[in-house]
C-alpha cells in the first residue's frame, strides 16, 4: 500500500514540476520570429523623362518702358532739358494668368539616401497682357514757349514659352523623393511699346506783347494745323475766322520679339507609383532679366509623370 501511494506522489510532483520549468526554457519555437516589416527600397538612379501641367501666374512690370523712347522724341527740346518730360508717362504694373504646360527630362543619381541630378524642361504658355495709359501737361519754357504736351501710350507683353535647365536635390524616403532645384531660365517674350504723340506751343511773351503793341510781332509756334496769333487757344476764334488746331497726334514705338535669360527656384514632392512610373507635385519661380523696360516672373503649380529607365 505505502509502495503505490510513493508511486502516485511521484507522478503527481512530476506532473507539476515539468511544466514550470519548461516555461522557463527559451528553444525560439515557443515564439513568433522577431523582425521588422520590409520596407520596399527605390532605386532612383537613371535617366527618366515625361510631361506637366499646371496653372501659372505671371506678374508683368513696364514702369518704364516709354521713357527711352521719349527722350529720344524730345532730345533736343528745351521742354525736355527743362522739365524731363521723358520721364512723365508710365505704364501701370498687370498680371495674366492661365494654364502651362510642357515636357522635362532628366537623370538621377543616388548614394544612400540623397539624390542629386539635372533636370530640364520646356514650358509653352502663350499669354499677353496689355496696359495703358495718358498723361497732359501744359509748361512754359525759360524762352517763353507755353508747350501743351498729350502722351497715351501702349504696352503690351507676351510670354510665348520658355525652359529652364536646374541643377536638383532630395533626399529618398522609401517611394517618396522631396526635392529642391535651382538653374538657369531663358525664354522668348514678344513685346509693343508704342507712344500717341501731340506737342505744340506758342510764343506766349510774344502774344501778350502783342495785345498792346501797335504793331504785332510774329508769335512763333509749331505743330499747328491752323494758328490765329490773335486767338491761340485750341478753336477759340471768332466764328468766320481762321480757328487755331494743333496736329493730329502721331506714334513712335516698336514691336519686336526678345529671346530673354533669367533664373529658376523650384521645390516639389515625388512619388515611385513603381521602380519606372513616377508622378509629381511641384512649385516652380522664374524670374526673367530686364528687357528694354519689361520685367517679368513667373509662378507655376503643376503636375507631372514620367518614365525612368
Amino acid at each position: 500500500m505505502r509502495t503505490v501511494t510513493l508511486a502516485l506522489m511521484a507522478s503527481f510532483t512530476l506532473g507539476v514540476v515539468a511544466p514550470a520549468q519548461g516555461a522557463d526554457l527559451d528553444y525560439g519555437v515557443l515564439r513568433g520570429a522577431d523582425y521588422e516589416p520590409e520596407v520596399q527600397v527605390i532605386d532612383w538612379n537613371g535617366v527618366y523623362f515625361g510631361g506637366h501641367g499646371g496653372y501659372t501666374s505671371t506678374s508683368l512690370n513696364q514702369n518704364n518702358v516709354f521713357q527711352k523712347m521719349l527722350a529720344e522724341e524730345f532730345r533736343v527740346r528745351d521742354i525736355e532739358s527743362q522739365f524731363s518730360v521723358s520721364s512723365f508717362l508710365t505704364a501701370p504694373s498687370a498680371r495674366i494668368d492661365g494654364a502651362s504646360y510642357g515636357a522635362f527630362a532628366g537623370f538621377n543619381y543616388q548614394f544612400d539616401e540623397v539624390v542629386v541630378g539635372i533636370e530640364a524642361d520646356y514650358t509653352r504658355f502663350n499669354r499677353a497682357g496689355q496696359v495703358s495709359n495718358g498723361i497732359s501737361r501744359i509748361m512754359t519754357t525759360t524762352g517763353g514757349m507755353t508747350e501743351v504736351v498729350n502722351l497715351m501710350g501702349l504696352s503690351s507683353t507676351k510670354i510665348e514659352d520658355y525652359g529652364t535647365i536646374r541643377a536638383r536635390g532630395g533626399w529618398a524616403f522609401g517611394r517618396f523623393l522631396p526635392f529642391v532645384t535651382a538653374g538657369l531660365a531663358i525664354g522668348r517674350a514678344a513685346i509693343t511699346d508704342t507712344v500717341a504723340v501731340q506737342n505744340y506751343g506758342y510764343n506766349s511773351q510774344t502774344y501778350a506783347s502783342n495785345l498792346t503793341a501797335t504793331a504785332p510781332a510774329y508769335v512763333v509756334r509749331h505743330d499747328y494745323a491752323s494758328f490765329n496769333p490773335a486767338y491761340p487757344g485750341n478753336y477759340s476764334s471768332p466764328y468766320g475766322q481762321v480757328q487755331t488746331a494743333p496736329n493730329a497726334p502721331y506714334t513712335i514705338g516698336k514691336t519686336t520679339i526678345k529671346t530673354v535669360g533669367g533664373l529658376a527656384l523650384g521645390g516639389g514632392l515625388e512619388f515611385a507609383v513603381t521602380e519606372n512610373i513616377l508622378v509629381r507635385g511641384e512649385y516652380q519661380y522664374v524670374q526673367f532679366n530686364d528687357f528694354d523696360g519689361h520685367k517679368v516672373n513667373l509662378n507655376t503649380v503643376r503636375g507631372g509623370a514620367a518614365v525612368k529607365f
